[in-house]
């Protein structure tokens, strides 16, 4: 596979992320996200894979919108790292919905052929 390949996996997988946070769609999250994956919340809060889901499921997380606005990856042979800047229309933690220009600083590593997310920290921008 050409890294330019792996960059437009790598993208996808973002985007399928927040597919999956939009929707809700468990599967989905279950399938980008690695067992090992952390999420590091702007206000220093770390979410396991496990709590993140289950956070978007039970709409302490609501995302309502993505519209990606840059999407640059850095590869080195089987990781990786995509800064994702999103404006993003979410109500997270009790809040009312807001629009958000989030980043989210995504490592990445690539199994069996598949790019999997393995920690997002993040950000505005």
């Amino acid at each position: 596979m050409t890294e330019r390949n792996d960059e437009q996996l790598i993208r996808d997988a973002y985007i399928r992320m927040y597919d999956g946070m939009i929707a809700k769609d468990e599967v989905i999250l279950r399938d980008v996200l690695d067992d090992s994956f952390v999420l590091v919340h702007m206000t220093g809060m770390r979410q396991s894979k496990g709590d993140f889901i289950e956070a978007v499921l039970n709409g302490t997380l609501n995302y309502y919108s993505a519209e990606h606005e840059d999407l640059p990856v850095e590869i080195n042979g089987d990781a990786a790292v995509l800064t994702g800047q999103s404006y993003v229309a979410a109500a997270v933690f009790g809040g009312g919905r807001s629009n958000w220009r989030l980043q989210q600083k995504c490592s990445m590593k690539k199994i069996d052929g598949a790019w999997k997310i393995t920690r997002s920290v993040a950000s505005i921008y």
